[in-house]
């Protein structure tokens, strides 16, 4: 796989050597166990699978790129690169300016933007109605484009389907920068209408099937429909696609659940007149990031750590993962990590900071999960490594 240049400053000695042996014992990815650090009064279970991702990597890559070689000019990013806070911090600390806040709202008007500054799109990418008021200021949308490979790759498998007339289901958060991205490039070529969870997918069952009303369905999902949506007939022919960053298991259950509908309703023989097989669009590091995290799950450790955005999907499914069978804390990075005896963390389920004041003090020889979402840097975690140890002989 293709090395990306990326800052130093977000690279980790110990982790790129942990990194490197792995692969060299594994090529083949078959072996998702932890790899075990042991620091005779704490132990590690470090993930199999973590940080940086190609699409991370390559977003970074052109970023610094376009930082070095455009000095002097002015250099916007449509909104946050990737979901991490140093990385974040770091760009505008060397003088990039955000344009758009995480859910799209401005932070500075359009108007204040010329064709003589710079526009980086964001790895998640951005809207067609964005790519256009770029290109009516003179600003090429692609010249600086980040967007990760994979999720184009989505883009190109929901005009495929919506080519032969089928309406992409995105299984993905409304809000989030990609699903409206995504779900604005899929609206060019045909319908389109996103999805949060399974449960919102049996609503949708019960619709096709017509045990809901066109009512229901459109007061359920009216801010989530492309424009002129016909439940009647734009609901015959679906295929499903995914926000890159959602749970996989859960995009492979909502899409099957959709499937034997769809059979339910068409009969098996006429099955792909009325499902497109959108099985190529799982993000494959996602993928690998999930089921290494649930391989620390078969550790006995006592507690786990998950370090990254709190705005990151990635890195609150892999948390969700997690807290199912310990103790989870989610943090941004090191700081959160007072002392032996006290860490503020990320609660996902009340959307809240918290504060643990036993944390590892009620263990005599702590045994801890760590990971990180897929765009948190190495150096981060190597610091969290070396922040807990620092506490013991």
């Amino acid at each position: 796989m293709r090395k990306f240049d990326v800052p130093n400053k977000f690279r980790s000695e110990l982790i790129t050597k942990i990194k490197l042996e792995r692969k060299q014992n594994d090529r083949m990815k078959r072996d998702f166990s932890p790899t075990i650090l042991n620091y005779s009064n704490v132990t590690f279970y470090l993930s199999r699978h973590f940080g940086f991702c190609f699409g991370v990597e390559n977003a970074i890559e052109i970023a610094y790129k376009t930082l070095n070689e455009n000095q002097g000019k002015r250099i916007f990013l449509l909104s946050e690169m990737i979901h991490n806070p140093e990385v974040n911090k770091d760009l505008e600390e060397n003088g990039i300016l955000f344009i758009q806040d995480t859910y799209g709202k401005n932070l500075i008007d359009w108007e204040e933007i010329t064709s003589e500054d710079i526009v980086i799109i964001p790895a998640f990418g951005t809207t067609i109605f964005t790519e256009n008021i770029l290109k009516e200021k003179g600003i090429n949308p692609l010249q600086y484009n980040t967007t990760c490979p994979f999720v184009e790759k989505v883009w190109n498998r929901s005009r495929e389907i919506a080519q032969n007339n089928f309406t992409t289901i995105i299984h993905g958060k409304a809000q989030h920068e990609e699903t409206r991205a995504t779900f604005s490039h899929t609206e060019v070529h045909g319908k389109a209408i996103t999805i949060l969870n399974l449960d919102e997918a049996k609503f949708l069952a019960e619709v096709i099937l017509g045990s809901k009303s066109e009512k229901e369905f459109y007061e359920k999902f009216g801010t989530k429909i492309s424009e002129n949506f016909d439940v009647n007939n734009d609901l015959i022919k679906i295929g499903v696609v995914n926000q890159t960053t959602m749970l996989a298991e859960e995009t492979l259950e909502i899409t099957e659940y959709l499937r034997e509908i769809m059979i339910k309703k068409f009969g098996i023989e006429k099955i792909s007149e009325h499902f497109a097989d959108t099985r190529d669009t799982l993000c494959y590091a996602t993928n690998d990031n999930q089921t290494a995290t649930k391989e620390l799950l078969k550790s006995d450790a006592n507690i786990s750590i998950v370090v990254g955005g709190y705005n990151s999907s990635n890195t609150t499914h892999i948390v969700k993962i997690l807290d199912e069978k310990m103790p989870t804390y989610f943090i941004k990075n090191e700081s959160e990590i007072k002392s032996k005896s006290e860490v503020h963390f990320f609660d996902i389920h009340t959307k809240t900071m918290k504060v643990d004041l036993e944390f590892l003090s009620k263990y005599q020889f702590p045994k801890i999960a760590l990971t990180a979402g897929a765009s948190c840097p190495d150096s981060e975690i190597e610091k969290v490594i070396n922040k807990i140890i620092s506490f013991y002989n």
